[in-house]
């Protein structure tokens, strides 16, 4: 299903709201966070590509590189599809992001039609390409798609907010998150805003770009 799409900054707070009626502990951090931010993106290429050169570095190793793509004119898909690995590597790409932008120049997605995808089948097709993962595709469907109902349980920044916001003893494995969020539906991807922001009042530090 593609269920409700996230648009506006009221659809945002409309969900806010409604996890705070389900959780408690999601109303107290809501109330600690203030308005959630709508993190709406543009979707295709770039999104993705943007997506796969924030995974495992930081939110300002990231936005360093990615400014470094600009500046050479390496964000679409015919210019990366065109690059040399030495053009890559010197723009901050390791060798594995580099295989991964070049999979993902050449993987033939038919970005418009996503938008009417259904999120499962979203996933799976993105998660086909290599280099996009779980993580990847869920954040896609999030902020690129809209999608209302997406969670990414694998974020460490999410695990950790949530560790603190529920007193657990550790980090909530993957697996564990994923069937804590199912309380959350049909907002997940609001609790995840919450929980980004949660994480950013209690680190004083974004935890997502």
């Amino acid at each position: 299903m593609i269920g409700r799409i996230i648009e506006t900054d009221a659809d945002v707070h409309e969900g806010a709201e409604a996890l705070g009626e389900i959780c408690p502990r999601l109303k107290t951090a809501y109330a600690l966070t203030g308005a959630l931010p709508l993190r709406r993106r543009p979707d295709g290429f770039d999104q993705l590509l943007s997506a796969i050169i924030s995974q495992q570095v930081s939110t300002a190793s990231a936005a360093a590189i990615w400014a470094r793509m600009e500046q050479m004119q390496l964000t679409t898909q015919d210019q990366v599809r065109i690059a040399t690995e030495d053009d890559l590597r010197a723009a901050g790409l390791s060798r594995q992001k580099i295989r991964y932008a070049l999979a993902l120049a050449t993987a033939g997605i038919d970005f418009e039609a996503l938008r009417g995808t259904p999120t499962d089948a979203v996933i799976k097709t993105l998660t086909a390409v290599p280099g996009i993962g779980p993580w990847t595709a869920e954040v896609y469907a999030m902020f690129s798609l809209g999608r209302a109902d997406v969670f990414a349980p694998g974020d460490l920044a999410l695990q950790e907010a949530a560790r603190v916001l529920y007193d657990l003893p550790e980090r909530p494995r993957e697996r564990d998150f994923r069937q804590m969020a199912e309380v959350w539906a049909p907002w997940r991807s609001v609790a995840a805003r919450l929980l980004w922001a949660y994480y950013r009042v209690d680190k004083n530090r974004e935890g997502i770009r």
